[in-house]
């Protein structure tokens, strides 16, 4: 899995997948939410017009600077362990990962969109755990993944 799964998203430099077995990963089947979330361009901020009474219509500067809105990003993780006890420290630390960051800010590279994100975190939906243990061990045919979402503020 490491070649299908290593390198396709880095936070702070770091692979998610190699460190803490964490993934993107969609809630259904055919759902493409996270690159939605990824790809979906900030709207621009609104431009400073001028309503003069006696001219018809606003006036605007000559050369429009534009600049992006902040938008929040929704992502999809899963986490996959082969056991409980891996399961749940690789989960801690990835949780510790996202809200400290660098400063509190997170880079997140997706090297096969040739982008990052600039944001930080806001909060984790409720977690949904598919296979945690089975006996005391992981199920050998889902092991432990789980999906889990964050939400991050983008900046740049």
């Amino acid at each position: 899995m490491d070649a299908i799964l290593g390198g396709k998203a880095l936070v702070n430099g770091t692979d998610i997948w190699t460190e803490y077995g964490v993934f993107l990963a969609e809630k259904r089947r055919g759902d493409r939410n996270n690159l939605k979330a990824i790809l979906s361009p900030a709207k621009t901020k609104t431009h400073v017009a001028v309503d003069i009474r006696e001219e018809n219509g606003e006036k605007y500067s000559a050369a429009l600077d534009v600049k992006n809105q902040a938008r929040d990003v929704k992502l999809c993780f899963a986490l996959y362990a082969d056991t409980r006890e891996k399961w749940l420290a690789q989960y801690k630390a990835f949780i510790t990962l996202l809200k400290q960051g660098d400063d509190g800010w997170l880079d997140i590279e997706f090297p096969d969109l040739d982008m990052t994100l600039r944001v930080f975190y806001k909060g984790g939906e409720r977690l949904r755990a598919r296979s945690l243990t089975s006996g005391g061990k992981a199920s050998r045919r889902a092991a432990s993944t789980s999906l889990f979402g964050s939400r991050t503020r983008r900046f740049k």
